[in-house]
């Protein structure tokens, strides 16, 4: 569903009050100047949230714009440091596009794997092994943009990417994870009450979820880049989207909330 981005970004700088609103970039698409926002809070321990890689997954972008001023007093009251991405791909945003204006795909590029001497690739199989990885430096103007200034930052202590699965029918839900599963059960059970965990299934042609609804893969995205940085917990949240608009934002909110916990924990996911 197209967005108004201009009515967008109004809102996003309007939480200058409450948290540093920073432009780290400007795009330009169809002739089109956008900015690309940050919202920084301060804090002991950081987590990092992305989101609106793909334009057509609105619900993302929407949460964090919509909730921000909650989100920011949680992390307060739990002295985690938030920087927020709300929307990296602005044009697909306002188009209800996938990829960007210009066609480009701002998912992934972050990183690429040596899998043998001289071979590079973008994403590897399950348990297939690697000489090294190295961040990646091109792609999409976008993805360009939001990875020169991730990276300019030490490892946070937790980072979630929002998504959303646009191909599978109903309102359901699923994550990719890495590591110790059982803080993502505790988010999966709570969000099971607003959709479908999709458990033991296809969702691709490649991945298929466990029966906690969570899936391990390694496909150069954002989420696969703080894993080797040695982030302890990295996520990509999915709810799809003919999940309804406020069962998103829930659903959201748990992960959020659940990261902002994990964040504050410094890196320790026992309860």
């Amino acid at each position: 569903m197209p967005q108004n981005y201009q009515e967008y970004a109004r809102r996003i700088r309007g939480y200058a009050d409450i948290a540093e609103v920073n432009e780290y970039a400007r795009v330009v698409e169809g002739g089109v100047e956008y900015p690309l926002f940050r919202l920084t809070l301060p804090g002991d321990r950081w987590l990092v949230i992305t989101s609106g890689f793909h334009g057509e997954e609105p619900a993302g972008p929407l949460t964090l714009c919509q909730y921000f001023e909650d989100i920011a007093v949680y992390a307060r009251e739990r002295r985690v440091g938030l920087r927020v991405y709300p929307c990296i791909n602005p044009s697909g945003f306002e188009d209800g596009t996938r990829y960007n204006r210009s066609g480009e795909k701002p998912n992934n590029d972050f990183l690429r794997y040596e899998t043998a001497p001289g071979v590079w690739k973008g994403e590897l199989t399950r348990d297939e092994a690697f000489l090294r990885w190295a961040l990646y430096e091109g792609g999409p103007k976008e993805t360009r943009a939001v990875r020169s200034d991730i990276a300019r930052y030490p490892a946070p202590a937790a980072a979630l990417d929002i998504h959303q699965d646009n191909y599978l029918p109903g309102a359901a839900t699923y994550a990719y994870t890495f590591g110790d599963k059982a803080p993502f059960r505790r988010h999966m059970e709570a969000a099971a009450a607003y959709a479908r965990v999709i458990r033991n299934e296809k969702v691709d042609e490649v991945n298929r979820t466990d029966p906690d609804g969570l899936i391990e893969y390694n496909d150069g995205s954002v989420t696969d880049f703080f894993l080797r940085s040695g982030v302890p917990f990295a996520a990509a949240l999915e709810t799809t989207t003919a999940t309804p608009l406020e069962a998103c934002h829930a659903i959201n909110l748990i992960w959020i909330r659940g990261f902002i916990d994990l964040a504050a924990r410094g890196g320790n996911g026992s309860t």
